[in-house]
C-alpha cells in the first residue's frame, strides 16, 4: 500500500465524495489494483482506464485515480507517429511498458501485445506474452480477437499470466475490415460478437474491451458476461470505459473519433509555451539572474586579472 496525492473519490472505501475535497490536495490510501479486482469490480463503480507510454504520463493517470493502465499499441500512433497500430513491435512495446511499470503505480498495468505477437505459435505467443511481464513489469496482456484466438489465450492463461480480452473495432484487423468500421451493426454480426464475448468469458479473461460497437450490443454482452466489460465507442453501459491519454488531453493531431472527448487542449498549451520561451531567448531575457551559476566574487577578480 502506497500514498498517493488525489482530489478523486477513494475507489477503496468508495466513501461518498465531499464536494469540500474538489481543488484540495487530500492525501488518500490506495491499494493495488489486480487482474482479481478488476474481474470483482463488476457491476461496481465503473472501471477507470487509460492509456500510458512513459513514466511522465504514468505518473499522470495513476495520481488522478486510473484502475488500470494500458500500455496501448497505439503508442504507434501517438507517440510514434505511425499511420496504423501495425508498425509496433515487441522490443517497442515491451520498452515502453517498462517505463510504465518502473513507476509503481497503485493502477493495475496492462501490456498489448502487438500485431503478429499472438498471430504465431502457441510457443512463441506464450514466450511473448511472458516479455511483458518479466522484462515490461506488467501485471497483465490485452490481444484482440474472439473465438479464433482461444488456443492463445487458453494457453497464456495456463502461464499464470492474466488475459484482457479485445472484440468489436479491433485495431488490428483493419486492413480485413475495410478500414475503422462500427462492428456488430447487423443481427448476425451482434449474435456472432456475443458469442465471441461469452467465449472469451469461459476461457477466463479478467476483463473485455469492447470498441466501436452500437451501445445496445454493448450493453447486452456486458449483461451476459461474468468479466467486467470496458467500453471504447461503445456507449455508456459497460462495466468502465478506457481512452487514449494524448485524445483526452488534445495532444493528437488530424481526425479525432466520434467517442472522444476532449477536457484538455495541451496541443496549444504547450505550442504556446515553447513560442514564449523562443521569444524570451532572443530578446535576451532567458536566462535571467536568477536562472544563472556564479563564481565567488573573488574568484572572478582572480580569473579576470590573468587575462
Amino acid at each position: 500500500m502506497r500514498v498517493v496525492e488525489a482530489t478523486h473519490m477513494c475507489r477503496i472505501c468508495m466513501k461518498s465524495p465531499n464536494p469540500s475535497w474538489w481543488g484540495e490536495r487530500e492525501i488518500h490510501m490506495r491499494d493495488q489494483m489486480t487482474a482479481p479486482k478488476v474481474r470483482a469490480a463488476k457491476g461496481g463503480p465503473k472501471l477507470r482506464m487509460i492509456t500510458a507510454y512513459d513514466a511522465p504520463s504514468a505518473r499522470i493517470v495513476d495520481a488522478a485515480g486510473a484502475d488500470i493502465i494500458l500500455v496501448g499499441d497505439s503508442l504507434s500512433n501517438v507517440v510514434l507517429g505511425r499511420e496504423t497500430t501495425l508498425d509496433v513491435g515487441m522490443d517497442e512495446m515491451v520498452h515502453h511498458t517498462k517505463a510504465v511499470a518502473a513507476t509503481n503505480p497503485s493502477a493495475f498495468v496492462v501490456g498489448d501485445m502487438p500485431w503478429l505477437s499472438y498471430h504465431v505459435t502457441i510457443e512463441d505467443t506464450v514466450r511473448n506474452a511472458g516479455r511483458f511481464i518479466r522484462e515490461g513489469g506488467a501485471g497483465s496482456v490485452k490481444l484482440e480477437g474472439g473465438r479464433k484466438r482461444l488456443p492463445m489465450i487458453d494457453a497464456v492463461i495456463d502461464a499464470e499470466i492474466p488475459v484482457m480480452g479485445h472484440l468489436g473495432l479491433t485495431p488490428q484487423s483493419v486492413h480485413a475490415m475495410g478500414g475503422y468500421q462500427v462492428q456488430g451493426k447487423q443481427v448476425d454480426a451482434a449474435r456472432e460478437l456475443l458469442d465471441d464475448a461469452k467465449a472469451l468469458d469461459e476461457a477466463g479473461v479478467f476483463s473485455i474491451v469492447l470498441e466501436g460497437v452500437p451501445d445496445v450490443l454493448a450493453e447486452l454482452i456486458t449483461k451476459e458476461v461474468s468479466a467486467p466489460t470496458i467500453g471504447i465507442g461503445a456507449g455508456p453501459k459497460c462495466d468502465g470505459q478506457v481512452i487514449v491519454f494524448h485524445d483526452l488531453l488534445g495532444l493528437t493531431s488530424g481526425h479525432v473519433a466520434k467517442f472522444v472527448r476532449q477536457y484538455a487542449d495541451l496541443n496549444k498549451v504547450a505550442t504556446e509555451a515553447v513560442a514564449a520561451w523562443f521569444g524570451d531567448v532572443q530578446k535576451g531575457d532567458f536566462p535571467s539572474d536568477d536562472e544563472t551559476y556564479h563564481m565567488p566574487e573573488e574568484a572572478v577578480r582572480a580569473l579576470l586579472s590573468e587575462g
